[in-house]
């Protein structure tokens, strides 16, 4: 996706961790966490890779789309949004998206942008992204940073992709960063064995697919609709041919995102998909109070094929 696809997009809506971090069964069993329905005594030696793309292929071997769930660190307040993804993770979630709040997100819609604004007024600092996932990491589902490039610049973008695999995460999705920019954080990525998450969208042509499926790694992030992140109340007919197209294009993982929020999206995108993105439904409930951990078993179970 070009500059201007991805901003149209969002207008329109080996590893140097410590191996005493690498999860084990008994990381996967503490406090009861579960990660997709599995229990300690499924765990494997593969389990121990950090990277999303195995978390996918477990789903894929339980026939089922893997579901990644979306919320921002430090709303509404830094512990409380490391419990929140404790209980998605309870409730089975394959793989945790954590926001990076940023002042001016341009991809997310306003339940995200209202949620990220709270985290900033309320203090929240870059540091505090990172104490977030050495916190969520040991529990056995992989934690992707949903980030902006710009935070990562301004950390210094070696020192960024060095402290997230200090404390486990697995990788970045970088929604305004495309692949031939990329350069220096493809190399950082690469160095420190993380994954590389770039975004495709409906008017992305066929070099573009390409190009993306082939700098990437995890997946591909395939937005449903040329708009800004949200809930909705059918799905965008453009999300099924751009998986393919994708997937065509090279693509090993395509994971859709954008728009999709209720069990029947879920299920609907689990047809065609390897992944699916849920983030305003849960950023929404999260806001409101309501159960985290219930929603996301229903939504498992819709993934199911």
């Amino acid at each position: 996706m070009s500059q201007s696809e991805a901003a149209n997009s969002s207008r329109a809506g080996q590893s140097s961790a410590d191996p005493s971090k690498s999860r084990t069964p008994n990381d996967l069993a503490a406090g009861g966490l579960v990660a997709g329905g599995q229990t300690a005594a499924d765990w494997t030696a593969s389990d121990t890779d950090n990277g999303v793309a195995a978390a996918i292929e477990r789903a894929r071997l339980g026939e089922r789309a893997a579901l990644i769930a979306y919320l921002p660190c430090g709303f509404p307040s830094l512990a409380a949004s490391i419990d929140a993804c404790r209980a998605l993770i309870r409730g089975g979630v394959d793989a945790v998206e954590l926001g990076l709040p940023y002042s001016d997100p341009v991809m997310d819609g306003p339940v995200i942008g209202e949620a990220v604004t709270a985290a900033l007024a309320a203090g929240f600092r870059v540091d505090d992204l990172f104490e977030a996932v050495a916190e969520l990491a040991p529990v056995g589902v992989p934690i992707e940073v949903m980030t902006y490039y710009n935070p990562v610049f301004r950390r210094g973008v070696d020192r960024f992709a060095a402290d997230l695999a200090d404390v486990g995460g697995a990788g970045l999705i970088t929604p305004d960063l495309i692949p031939e920019e990329a350069g220096e954080w493809i190399a950082a990525a690469d160095r420190f064995g993380l994954d590389k998450i770039f975004l495709v969208a409906p008017s992305s042509p066929p070099a573009r697919l390409a190009l993306t499926a082939a700098a990437g790694r995890g997946f591909t992030y395939a937005t449903s609709t040329m708009g800004v992140t949200g809930l909705r109340e059918s799905l965008s007919e453009l999300a099924r041919p751009l998986v393919e197209r994708t997937r065509v294009a090279g693509a090993d993982n395509v994971c859709v995102g954008v728009g999709v929020s209720t069990p029947q999206q879920a299920s609907a995108v689990a047809e065609f998909a390897d992944g699916v993105i849920v983030g305003s439904a849960f950023v929404k409930r999260l806001a409101a109070g309501r159960d985290l951990e219930g929603f996301a078993a229903e939504l498992v179970e819709a993934t199911r094929r």
